[in-house]
């Protein structure tokens, strides 16, 4: 009998405003909060809202034999908050089922993963606290951002208690193998991975509107007799996916509503097809290897490493100068500050300077708001600037920083003069008139 894991990541990143060289030093607010707010409103309606109230009446409808698994991370919480509190409404109604299974991963949806371990469990323990203060479940399955994983990181995920992970079942690391069944990590067994079915993911979360794909329409049906049809021994279908490909990548009008309502539908016909959540997964088989995975791999591009985000100078420069910070950040107080922090770290702002312009060049366009990679590197270049004065202010350790800081201070002091006295013109122009 196979069994299919349906996990879905949700996510949105804050996105920064235009922030000019001029600004630096001068203006440290660095959102676009129009923008914000309209895209999250957007993909709410979208799709959040319709996906979800779907899933709850289809696990109503199947008495609980319907099972999925979301990563909601810590940065569109904070934005399900400010914006839309129903979103995160409707997420506690379907963790209520009890048949609804939440991950942990990074708060900020970093890459710290690849730099540091103490930030790295930091962000972690904040993440599963806030699951577990949300919607009343300990994380118990860790997903990294964009599946990114290694043999170490693996091990060092097993250290903090998770007891599996997901991950993508690359090519180039499989082999000959099938991702459909479960494998443990090469240093440390005890932690199980679930790798994702690229292949039958990719269909329904990139193909699936595509009228020029040879398998289009995709219905239901078509895509659970493709299921049956594997090897009678293959033992769990992980179709991971963007949540967003639901109303949002894969508009209302391709029909994509209708084919997530039917898959349980189709699948509970062919007897021998079950759903499962990660942990289920993890509880039910036993690995039947281990993969080894010396360098870090993600479910991005056709690469599946890490180029999307660090593939070339600019990503590199300014991962390593954020990345820099992260002693003197240990001293920070500031909420503000360690608030900017967090999002400063998030993996899309590396990805919007991608140069990638072959295969994957259209995927990266349509999550992109810069015009070109280099606008994208000269706007968070241009805010990491302003953030290390102030971080510097905060906490100096040279009599440069501390020189910079009181000019920072002189600055603003003087800022606000200027703005008192022409408030002062104003209003003697007013009464003059009068």
């Amino acid at each position: 009998m196979k069994t299919i894991c349906l996990y879905f990541q949700v996510h949105q990143p804050f996105r920064f405003r235009r922030y000019r060289f001029f600004d630096i030093g001068n203006d440290h607010y660095y959102y676009d909060d129009y923008s914000n707010e309209n895209i999250l409103n957007k993909v709410a309606s979208r799709c959040y809202l319709p996906a979800n109230n779907l899933l709850l009446k289809a696990i109503k409808k199947h008495k609980g034999k319907f099972k999925v698994a979301f990563s909601i991370t810590g940065i569109a919480m904070d934005q399900f908050r400010l914006y839309a509190p129903e979103v995160i409404d409707s997420f506690k109604e379907l963790a209520d089922t009890g048949f609804v299974e939440f991950l942990s991963e990074t708060y900020s949806h970093s890459l710290i993963s690849l730099k540091d371990d103490n930030e790295f469990k930091s962000q972690v323990k904040a993440h599963s606290d806030l699951m577990e203060t949300t919607f009343g479940q300990k994380p118990k399955i860790f997903r990294n951002t964009e599946l990114i994983y290694s043999d170490l990181m693996g091990d060092a995920i097993a250290q903090m208690g998770f007891k599996a992970m997901l991950t993508e079942g690359a090519k180039h690391i499989l082999g000959w193998k099938s991702p459909n069944f479960l494998y443990c990590n090469n240093i440390n067994p005890r932690l199980k991975l679930l790798l994702k079915n690229f292949k039958l993911s990719d269909d329904i979360a990139f193909r699936f509107g595509d009228r020029s794909w040879g398998d289009w329409p995709l219905t239901a049906a078509k895509f659970i007799q493709w299921i049956s049809d594997l090897a009678e021994r293959d033992e769990v279908i992980n179709l991971f996916m963007d949540y967003e490909t639901f109303g949002e990548h894969q508009h209302k009008e391709t029909g994509i509503f209708e084919f997530l309502e039917n898959i349980p539908v189709e699948a509970f016909k062919k007897k021998k097809i079950s759903f499962s959540t990660p942990s289920e997964v993890a509880e039910k088989f036993e690995p039947v290897a281990p993969i080894n995975v010396p360098y870090p791999i993600s479910w991005a591009d056709e690469e599946r490493d890490l180029t999307a985000w660090l593939g070339n100078e600019m990503q590199q420069e300014a991962y390593n100068k954020l990345y820099a910070l992260l002693p003197k950040i240990n001293l920070v107080k500031d909420k503000k500050l360690l608030t900017d922090w967090r999002y400063l770290q998030c993996s899309d702002h590396f990805y919007y300077m991608c140069t990638k312009f072959f295969s994957d060049g259209a995927v990266h366009a349509y999550f992109n708001p810069y015009e070109t990679p280099y606008e994208a590197f000269i706007n968070y270049m241009n805010i990491l600037s302003d953030f290390t004065i102030r971080m510097n202010a905060e906490v100096p350790d040279s009599d440069y920083d501390k020189e910079i800081a009181n000019l920072t201070i002189l600055l603003q002091e003087k800022n606000k003069k200027i703005k008192k006295l022409e408030d002062e013109v104003n209003k003697l122009r007013v009464s003059s008139k009068k």
